[in-house]
């Protein structure tokens, strides 16, 4: 029973739906967010879509490369490290997944992370501080639960999601920027030279917010439920619930008494982190980008159950 549990931990259909579902959304809206700003920029629509897909292709294809730079992680090879690899090559081999590249980060910040635009460009990064705090059933817990998220391709929708959220947030800043100044754009900032339209780039900074805050929605509720699916894919991956139960309470327990200046070092990848460093100071759920940790261990404990295995 367990292995077929096993062979099908990646078949959630909830996931997939929200996946689409937020995608759809995303692009209908910034679509319309588009033609929005070409119209308002007087902007040639064959430059434009020149521009869209060039940004487009360089951030599928350099996406891992980006999160590894900005969390400081480094590709270890099997003699590096070969513990680590080995519980990789493992759990790929129960998972049916192709081996995902290897990397450490070098922080005392307990945490770990999956990246990559598919199973076959992925990759999977612990923290040393997670290394050393952690058993190694919890470690093998924790890495299941990072090849869940490649298994499940929510990595890459994420990743095209928040790429959106910053466009809008970098555009944002621009309208602050041209307003604060009396730039404008296009004929000081008012079309046409009528003085009782409002200005270019306040329309600019309004449609923006608005695109930043659906944006800031929608992806803080695909990354809640995807952290859901990647918790039961390694519940199933290993068969046993608790020991990522176990992990993700030593984790939080460690993530608080690291400083504050370490955990800003790296709370740009929050999005991607197993638990983000402020997971203490978030209050509304909605604006999480993770579930509550009481929550997670409740839904772990009722797999547990489900699958006879004993829970603390």
């Amino acid at each position: 029973m367990r292995a077929v549990k096993r062979r099908s931990y990646g078949r959630d259909r909830g996931l997939s739906l929200r996946m689409l579902f937020t995608s759809a959304l995303l692009g209908l809206l910034y679509v319309g967010f588009a033609v929005i700003l070409f119209y308002l920029l007087h902007a040639g629509i064959g430059l434009m879509i020149v521009i869209v897909v060039g940004l487009a292709f360089v951030q599928y294809y350099t996406s891992d490369k980006l999160a590894l730079a900005a969390s400081g992680a480094k590709i270890v090879t099997p003699e590096q490290a070969p513990e680590l690899h080995a519980m990789v090559e493992r759990l790929c081999a129960m998972a049916s997944l192709p081996k995902p590249r290897v990397a450490v980060v070098d922080t005392d910040v307990p945490n770990a992370f999956a990246t990559g635009r598919n199973p076959k460009h992925a990759v999977i990064a612990v923290t040393s501080g997670l290394w050393r705090r952690l058993e190694p059933q919890e470690v093998e817990a924790v890495l299941a639960h990072e090849l869940s998220h490649v298994a499940n391709r929510d990595v890459l929708v994420m990743t095209v999601a928040s790429f959106f959220a910053m466009l809008a947030a970098m555009l944002t800043r621009w309208g602050l920027f041209f307003g604060m100044w009396g730039g404008g754009f296009g004929g000081g900032g008012r079309r046409g030279g009528n003085n009782n339209q409002v200005p270019i780039w306040l329309i600019v900074f309004l449609v923006s917010i608005v695109v930043y805050a659906i944006s800031f929605i929608l992806i803080r509720t695909i990354s809640r439920y995807r952290e859901y699916a990647a918790d039961r894919g390694s519940a199933l991956i290993t068969g046993a619930p608790e020991h990522l139960m176990s992990a993700l309470q030593k984790i939080s327990s460690g993530i608080t008494q690291i400083p504050q200046r370490d955990l800003r070092e790296v709370a740009g990848m929050n999005a991607f982190f197993i638990m983000p460093t402020n997971w203490k100071t978030q209050m509304s759920e909605w604006m999480m980008d993770h579930p509550p940790l009481e929550k997670r261990l409740a839904a772990l404990a009722a797999i547990a159950r489900e699958m006879g295995r004993p829970v603390g």
